[in-house]
């Protein structure tokens, strides 16, 4: 069996992003919509589009934190 092991960096983040609450990644996304629709009816349409992308980062983001929470890393 090969055991595979994380490397610092990984493992300082990981500490870090477990302190934080997975539903701060939820509202955080809920909230980059919510300001690119807004900008959208403002006629804001670069600031809509730039906005509007970090909705799917701060999910994966908070996948990421609650699969480090509950399986943990190596």
């Amino acid at each position: 069996m090969v055991n595979h092991s994380e490397g610092k960096v990984a493992e300082a983040i990981e500490s870090q992003t477990a302190k934080v609450p997975s539903d701060v990644f939820l509202w955080a996304s809920l909230a980059a919509m919510a300001a690119s629709l807004s900008f959208k009816l403002l006629k804001h349409d670069h600031k809509a589009l730039f906005v509007g992308q970090w909705a799917a980062p701060f999910l994966l983001m908070g996948i990421y934190n609650k699969i480090v929470k509950t399986e943990g890393s190596d």
